[in-house]
């Protein structure tokens, strides 16, 4: 089963998502927020699996609130709602570990989709808005400005990331590079621990900051 936390001011938003998602098979919501403080809170109290979370808040705004949530260790995954496809609040929840984001007007398949991909320990990086919101905000790195850890990445690993770069999942990651599923895995769980990073999302993120990726979501060539 599925936990979800809601966290919106709004009640009337929070109530659509509890009556899409509680519909769900395997899908439970365990609980609701009125704002990121109270969000964090009952993270700590209720450790869902997803925590569906707004970006504007009172009291603590979602930012801060995925900060809290992640600094603290829980294991709930942060799925960010926001009204904007682009979005600097977006993009600064993405770098303080929030696993992806949604558009709150997503159609009600998108919404279960999304919960179910980051509850399954996948970052939301699919679609195509995700990549053009960190172009923007992260511009364009000098090509080489790598850093150690990405320098540490195996060849087979950074083949890797350069597909998690364009929103490939695993199985089209194992197709594109004649891979098993498992071995995927093998290869995502590794250059994630060798960045150092919570998740694929963070791993993307660090990749476009030290110019691995270029914008267009190619690797840079390598400096010899």
């Amino acid at each position: 089963m599925t936990t979800v936390l809601l966290v919106d001011d709004q009640e009337l938003v929070r109530t659509g998502f509890r009556l899409i998602l509680d519909l769900e098979p395997g899908i439970d919501v365990v609980g609701e927020a009125a704002n990121g403080a109270q969000g964090v809170q009952l993270v700590a109290e209720l450790h869902p699996d997803v925590v569906l979370m707004d970006v504007r808040m009172p009291v603590l705004d979602g930012i801060r609130a995925t900060e809290r949530i992640v600094a603290g260790g829980s294991a709930s995954r942060v799925l960010i709602l926001t009204t904007f496809d682009l979005d600097e609040f977006v993009y600064d929840a993405l770098r303080v570990g929030a696993s992806g984001f949604l558009l709150k007007d997503a159609p009600r398949d998108q919404l279960v989709s999304a919960v179910r991909v980051v509850a399954g320990g996948e970052s939301l990086l699919a679609p195509p808005i995700t990549r053009r919101l960190i172009e923007r905000f992260i511009g364009q790195p000098p090509p080489g400005r790598t850093s150690d850890a990405m320098s540490a990445l195996s060849d087979r690993e950074r083949e890797v990331l350069g597909l998690l770069a364009r929103g490939s999942s695993n199985a089209e990651i194992a197709g594109q590079l004649f891979l098993s599923d498992a071995t995927v895995k093998t290869h995502v769980a590794r250059l994630l621990a060798k960045l150092g990073v919570r998740d694929r999302m963070q791993a993307v993120i660090l990749a476009y900051e030290t110019g691995f990726i270029l914008p267009g979501g190619n690797p840079a060539p390598p400096v010899r």
